[in-house]
């Protein structure tokens, strides 16, 4: 199988595991307050995937990275709900969500990197 099959291959794979799990997620925690907890949460998992990444499989980062975290976490269901919400809401929910997903990037690789030097 040709690299870029295998790639391929992961990416796929892991867009739909991400998917799912996003969904289900989504059942638990649906609307607004749902796609703001898979953002965060997936914002915190690609901070440790990024500093654990030079250690892992050269698929780990197309399959987990792109796949399963891409597949997760949502940027049009991100914008939607702000149109939803509309007014003050929405501006509070863009600004809110995009400070707290970073925070939560900054976080998890600080935190990643004392665990793991």
């Amino acid at each position: 199988m040709r690299a870029e099959t295998r790639i391929v291959a992961a990416v796929a794979l892991g867009g739909g595991i991400g998917g799912v799990a996003r969904y289900g997620l989504s059942a638990v925690v649906p609307g607004p307050w749902g796609t703001l907890v898979v953002n965060v949460v997936g914002s915190a998992l690609i901070g440790v995937l990024m500093v654990l990444v030079p250690r892992l499989h050269p698929l780990a980062r197309p399959f987990l990275g792109i796949g399963v975290l891409g597949g997760f976490t949502t940027f049009s269901g991100y914008a939607l709900d702000a149109v939803r919400l509309g007014g003050l809401t929405a501006v509070g929910y863009l600004f809110g969500t995009l400070f707290l997903a970073l925070c939560a990037t900054f976080a998890a690789m600080a935190a990643t990197r004392k665990v793991w030097p």
